[in-house]
């Protein structure tokens, strides 16, 4: 079918389009109907089917002659390892481990947090969970403690699976002290722990609730798939939310399995024989969909990476492993790009490796600026994709579906809405979609299969910020517009969530660790536009009457107590100290015209404004400070 015979029959006729493509995949007992309406007001997918997603992953290709073929190759330049796993050889690691979750109590429902680094046993044990119908919560191994413990409370695992370390480029970081001190914070208290020891770092254990992971498998039997409804949860994932308190997607078997499935053909060109990269982490959600499941699900050869684009050693690192493991399709953030740009902008590197296997660079978590977009088509030479999507949705919202027909590329396009996905742009509550206008982006529901269900434990938290803004919409929270050759142009956030390298960071967090500062009266955090990292947040500080402090002691004490609380990973780097901030008459920092002197935009004064004069001064203070991007124009 063509692109436009495709989305046609997926946005009018959904229930029959997403049924034929579950057929797609190996079910215990397939589902009768495609997409039902709940009671609590929101839609459900295949209810009825079941299946069991780590099956799907291993045992179907086992048992249909591909156990020898390679499912999984870890590359690790910081510890200068190589791994190759069959997918016969990845089952049973699977099987094993699973069964020692089991010896632990874990069943279907449970919950088990994953807190790892980039090493085959974070796969293995997302693998695992669902090989069990159990429910994982994969935390980045760069988060704070504080950040773990909140995930703690939310999830209240039974279970937490950890390494004694993780490397950063040439930093060894201990992760059972942080894990240890998360659980000190915790009101929830796991029943165990298991760690799995590497050689650059060892960890002691605590007696009666830590085991040692190769200890714990060999005393251990191999567990089988639990069959569990196409309804019942996958994961549990936590993004950034407004409030600062982070938010549980919620991601369910059927719905997932059979979206990841249908993506990786449509979308990517993937079939069985080909090698796909998906440079990210699986603490993200890229890593879920892209490293972990999507590929193995469709029977493709995935790549886990524990390195940097530059650095581990240099430039050359992307291509070094496109062409070791001839890497036919590769999907990254604009970041890493940006990262290879900077240190090899003539991208000599390049002429060192063979990237011939290549066919297709995907990018995306952030927006790909053309710059970045123009640099990588001229050296990589092949297509260059941007697509857009979001934690909440799992899989690409828009994208040029190579699988299906290749398109022409728009630089500052994520190209076409991806079949399932009924994208509109609104405006003022008004749902009638603006043509050719700016406004907010989002999506008439029902929303296809794959996307997220509710908030973990809070699903009215999910219908007010989802739901609520247009009535039979999914708001994404992002706001743009749609030419008239149907292409989408996403041009930004509309709330106070910055993306930092395509890791979405509440700024609203990030106040609360600044505002707690005793010399701290009242502050303000927006991100700014940044060449490299996209976004970087920057801090403005309104101090108590009376207290006097060297400020660049006070910002180097608030950057570190960020990078405590939040980790690095916010890269939170500068914090200025203002006279004022601009204030509605009932005391409400206007951000978003903070946001627009930032970006040098037409700022929009309200009616509502306490003392217009307070825009000119922060804004002389901010081009003063550096943080206007004088490369915009006014």
């Amino acid at each position: 079918m063509t692109y436009k015979n495709e989305y046609i029959a997926s946005t009018q006729h959904p229930d029959e389009f997403w049924l034929d493509q579950a057929r797609n995949i190996a079910w215990f007992q397939m589902p009768e109907k495609g997409c039902q309406k709940t009671d609590n007001g929101y839609y459900e997918w295949f209810r009825g089917g079941q299946l069991n997603t780590c099956y799907l992953a291993l045992d179907h290709h086992v048992k249909n002659g591909r156990g020898e073929k390679t499912a999984l190759i870890y590359d690790s330049p910081v510890t200068q390892t190589t791994q190759h796993f069959t997918f016969s050889e990845l089952l049973t690691q699977v099987a094993h481990f699973a069964g020692a979750l089991s010896s632990l109590g874990v069943a279907k429902g449970d919950r088990v947090i994953i807190y790892m680094p980039m090493i085959p046993q974070a796969v293995v044990a997302m693998l695992a969970c669902a090989r069990l119908g159990a429910i994982h919560s994969v935390v980045f191994g760069g988060f704070a403690s504080n950040e773990l413990a909140v995930r703690i409370d939310d999830a209240k695992p039974k279970v937490i699976v950890t390494a004694s370390c993780g490397i950063e480029g040439s930093k060894v970081l201990a992760y059972k002290p942080l894990v240890d001190e998360a659980v000190t914070l915790a009101s929830h208290k796991p029943s165990a722990c298991v760690l799995f020891q590497r050689p650059q770092l060892l960890a002691s254990l605590n007696e009666g609730t830590d085991y040692d992971w190769q200890e714990l498998v060999a005393a251990s039997q191999p567990a089988e798939p639990v069959a569990v409804d196409a309804t019942d949860p996958l994961y549990v994932l936590y993004t950034s939310g407004t409030t600062g308190k982070p938010k549980g997607v919620v991601r369910d078997n059927g719905g997932h399995a059979v979206a990841l499935h249908y993506s990786m053909g449509a979308i990517y060109g993937i079939s069985q024989d080909d090698v796909f990269w998906a440079a990210s982490d699986v603490g993200w959600v890229v890593g879920h969909s892209y490293i972990v499941y999507a590929p193995l699900i469709k029977g493709a050869t995935t790549v886990l990476y524990e390195g940097k684009p530059v650095g581990t050693p240099d430039a050359g690192a992307f291509w070094r492993m496109i062409e070791t493991h001839k890497i036919n399709v590769l999907f990254a953030a604009p970041t890493a790009f940006r990262a290879i740009r900077k240190a090899d902008p003539d991208a000599d590197y390049l002429s060192k490796y063979d990237i011939s296997s290549l066919r297709t660079l995907f990018m995306a978590g952030e927006r790909l600026d053309p710059p970045t977009y123009y640099w990588a088509s001229e050296k990589v030479g092949v297509p260059v994709i941007d697509h857009w999507w979001q934690t909440e949705t799992g899989w690409p919202i828009c994208s040029n579906p190579m699988g299906l027909e290749p398109m022409e590329t728009k630089p500052g396009s994520s190209s076409v809405p991806t079949p399932g996905f009924n994208v509109k742009v609104l405006k003022g509550g008004d749902v009638e979609q603006i043509k050719g206008e700016k406004g907010a982006i989002a999506i008439q529901l029902p929303l296809p299969p794959g996307c997220l269900t509710t908030i973990w434990q809070d699903h009215q938290r999910f219908i007010d910020g989802y739901l609520r803004e247009f009535e039979g919409y999914y708001s994404t929270g992002d706001n743009g517009y749609v030419d008239d050759d149907g292409y989408v142009f996403i041009m930004g956030r509309t709330d106070d969530v910055i993306n930092v390298a395509g890791h979405r960071l509440s700024t609203g967090e990030m106040e609360e660790v600044l505002a707690a500062h005793p010399a701290v009266a009242e502050c303000s955090v927006i991100g700014v536009h940044d060449a490299l990292k996209g976004q970087l947040p920057i801090g403005m500080l309104l101090l108590k009457d009376g207290v006097a402090i060297d400020e660049e002691a006070l910002e180097k004490e608030l950057i570190q107590r960020v990078r405590d609380t939040i980790g690095p990973v916010a890269c939170f780097k500068r914090a200025i100290v203002v006279n004022r901030l601009p204030k509605t008459r009932s005391g409400k920092i206007l951000r978003k015209l903070l946001r627009q002197i930032a970006a040098n935009e037409t700022v929009t004064v309200p009616s509502t404004i306490d003392d217009p004069s307070s825009v000119k001064e922060i804004e002389t203070l901010m081009r003063q400070k550096g943080l206007v991007d004088e490369s915009s124009i006014a």
